[in-house]
Formats: C-alpha cells, structure tokens, sequence
C-alpha cells in the first residue's frame, strides 16, 4: 500500500507532464488472493499484484486514452506522451463538454485490514470446513474463496483529487449429491461479514432435497424467486437501461417513459455508493463523489445514473456512476438496491398454490433490450410447490421472460435480502412467469 501520499504523488507526476488542455490520471494498485476447490479437494490456490495507471487526455473535444501498470517515471511519462499524441489524432467528439471539477467526498469504511491480510492458511481452513460438511452430505463440493485489496485515486488537471483503499470478499460453492445441486454464494467488503459454514450448508441442502428431480410441462406458473434470481434482474435493468447513455441513445427501457409506471406499484430501486450494506465505494471512476439516485420510485421510472460526459450533453451533474474512464459501456447502476418487504420465502411458498421456486438462473442472455426481454436457464435447486408446499423437485427448466413484466407481477417481497456483487436484492413472489422448456437434468 502506498497511501494517499505515496499514490497522489504518482499521479502529480504524471499531470506535470502532460500538455493537453485537460488531464485525467487514475491509478488502481492492489493484490488479489483465490483458493479454489473441486471434488472435495483444494486444488489451486493463486495470488496476483498488479497496477494499471490511465490516462485521459483532452485537446479542443479530442479524447485519448493510454493505460500501463509500468510505474516508473519513464514508462508513466510515455504514456502520457502516447495519451495526449493520441487525443491530437483522434475525431473530435462534439458531446464533450469536460472533465469533472473537485468536489468532496463523504469517508466511506471500504477497506478492511483482516481482508486485505488473509492468508492462503485462512482461506484453506475455511475450505476445509465447507469440504467437510459436503462430506457429512455425501456431497462433493467445487467453489472458490477469494480475498482481495486495492488502492485507487484520481486526480485531474482542474483540481480534482481522490483517494480511497478497499477490500472485497467472495465466495462461491456448488454442492453434488448423484443427481441434486446447490448453491449458495457471498460477497462482502469484509470476511467477517459472512461465515463460509453457512453458505456451505445452504449448498449441501439444496443439494439433498433436490436429488431426483422430475420434469413438468413448460407454461406459465407463479413463482418464487430467490434473491440469487432476483439480482440477475437487476443487473440485467442496470446494463439495459439505468444509465443515461442507453436512455440518450433510445436503446433503454426508460426512454419515453420517465415518469410514467413501468412495474409493479410496490417495486422501489435505487443506487447508493454510500450505503454500507452494499458494497460502498467514496467516489467513481472519474472521482466524483457517489450519491444515492432513485431509479424506481413505487413503480414509476424516475430517471438513470449519469457520469460526466452524459451529465454534460444535458447540462446536468455527474451523479458518480462512471465506471470506467474509457467510458465504452456508459455509466452504470453498481451499487443497487431493492426495497424488501415484510414476509419470509417460508410464507411466499404457504401463499402458493401451484407454482415454481427457483434459487438461481444461469446462462441468461437479452432477447429485447427496450422490454428487458431475457432467456436462460434454472440451476441448483428448482421446486415444485402444490398447496402451500414443496413436494419434490424440478428438472432445469428454460425460461423466456420480460423483466419489466414480471416485476409488474410481484404479489410478495421477502424482508430477507442478499448481497451480491452489483446490487441487494430480496426474494419475490411473481405471477405468469414463462418457462419455455425442459432439460433433462
């Protein structure tokens, strides 16, 4: 770790030397640790350390962009040359207005010293646990346990500097037992924030109950959605439509539509940085400090994320969702929330009379952006429930589905969330969910 000092000192450097009109220079440097099992065996563990220092350079309205994780002044000198020739080259881009200006940042506790100091001997241990209650099972466990830290500023040439450590956790674990599945995943800015032992018996569970499982004919069915289900439609919503470039180039859902209701009256979402219960994060790629947005307000669409280049095409402010400074995707939604209600899965699943619980999708893909018109597969753990009840399980079935309408659908929210990489989800209970087809597993 370099520190403040230490890391805004490379970046000074780096402005000096740049003859552009304007100058944006960020720099990540951090380490990432990963133990992975399978077959009930650690079988990898790896380590990396890496830097990757960017350039922005501005001349007139031309943008380039260099980026290296060589750090010396030589190498950080050429590629600011290389930004700033490259802007000189570049076709001028008549929506640019500039970059962010300074602006304060509120502290956010994103980095955590027992994270960042995890050993191969912490995470194999904890391994070893998950193993060991697959074994109790008769299950074999595959996942992974990964542990990471890093140290990121910005700064620019109108002032603007930023700074902020973090430290991240993952875990993922798959459970086989002859022909059932589970699953169970964790993130957390902190280890401490969740214990592998629970997620190990989520996965060995599901696994056991859903051994044998039997096929039903596709159509439509009530569902039960599980919160590992519900945040692929977040992130879906996030990617297709809750960032000002896909509503400014009419590819979102929300264009034409803001301020009009487009789910569910008891559907609320929105975007905060700031909220420890996410994944919180000080300031975005450009270092402009994160904010909440309101995104979804009782059903009604009340507007996207922007960073500064859209914010600038429409003369607003950047809200602090640039993710990355080369800017390709857009500003992204990363740090949503759904509002949970007041019921358990236990009661959505008594309230159903004839329906499907699914605990996660898995290889989705977008059929019609403007709809959030998505396909893919159930895995791990699909349940039939007749008369308020699971009574067996459910081979994988294929779905086709409009997310926008099936959250115009929602009969219950769970109160119980879970934290996932890009959002914080609850579980749902949704009417008229389309399965298309049956596998044969």
């Amino acid at each position: 770790m370099l520190g403040r000092e230490g890391l805004l000192q490379i970046l000074e450097k780096a402005l000096s030397w740049s003859s552009a009109d304007q100058t944006q220079v960020s720099l990540g440097i951090g380490q990432s640790s990963l133990t992975r099992f399978a077959n009930n065996v650690i079988h990898q563990n790896v380590s990396q350390k890496n830097a990757s220092l960017t350039v922005k350079a501005v001349v007139g309205k031309k943008i380039g962009c260099v980026t290296t994780n060589l750090l010396d002044d030589a190498s950080v000198k050429a590629a600011v040359g290389h930004a700033v020739q490259f802007a000189h080259n570049s076709a001028e881009n008549a929506d640019f207005v500039s970059l962010p200006g300074p602006a304060p940042a509120k502290d956010v506790d994103a980095y955590d010293a027992q994270t960042a100091e995890y050993s191969p001997e912490d995470r194999a241990r904890d391994v070893g646990g998950m193993i060991g209650e697959a074994k109790r099972v008769d299950a074999v466990a595959a996942g992974q346990l990964s542990t990471a830290f890093d140290e990121t500023g910005v700064a620019n040439s109108l002032g603007l500097r930023a700074y902020e450590p973090s430290s991240k956790a993952g875990l993922t674990a798959v459970m086989t037992t002859d022909t059932g599945y589970g699953y169970a995943d964790r993130v957390a800015g902190r280890i401490s924030d969740f214990n592998p032992m629970e997620a190990a018996v989520e996965a060995a569970t599901t696994s056991v109950k859903s051994r044998n499982p039997e096929a039903i004919e596709p159509g439509e069915y009530d569902v039960v959605l599980m919160p590992y289900a519900v945040a692929e439609f977040l992130e879906f919503m996030a990617w297709l439509g809750f960032g000002a470039l896909a509503v400014q180039e009419g590819r979102s859902f929300m264009c034409g539509k803001l301020g009009e209701k487009i789910v569910g009256q008891n559907i609320n979402i929105w975007d905060d940085g700031l909220d420890p219960a996410g994944m919180p994060r000080a300031f975005d790629a450009e270092g402009v400090p994160t904010q909440r947005v309101d995104l979804i307000n009782n059903g009604v669409a009340v507007g996207p994320v922007y960073d500064s280049y859209t914010a600038g095409k429409e003369g607003r402010e950047s809200t602090g969702h640039c993710v990355s400074v080369v800017g390709t995707y857009g500003p992204m939604a990363a740090n949503m929330f759904m509002r949970p209600g007041d019921c358990s899965v236990q009661e959505m699943i008594a309230d159903t009379k004839r329906g499907v619980l699914v605990t996660r999708f898995h290889y989705t893909n977008v059929i019609h952006p403007l709809q959030v018109l998505i396909t893919g597969m159930t895995r791990d753990g699909t349940f039939l429930i007749e008369n308020g009840e699971i009574v067996k399980p459910l081979m994988n079935m294929r779905f086709t589905d409009s997310v926008l309408e099936r959250l115009s659908n929602v009969d219950m929210i769970s109160k119980e969330t879970v934290r996932q990489s890009w959002c914080v989800a609850p579980a749902i209970k949704a009417r008229g969910f389309k399965f298309t087809g049956v596998t044969e597993f």
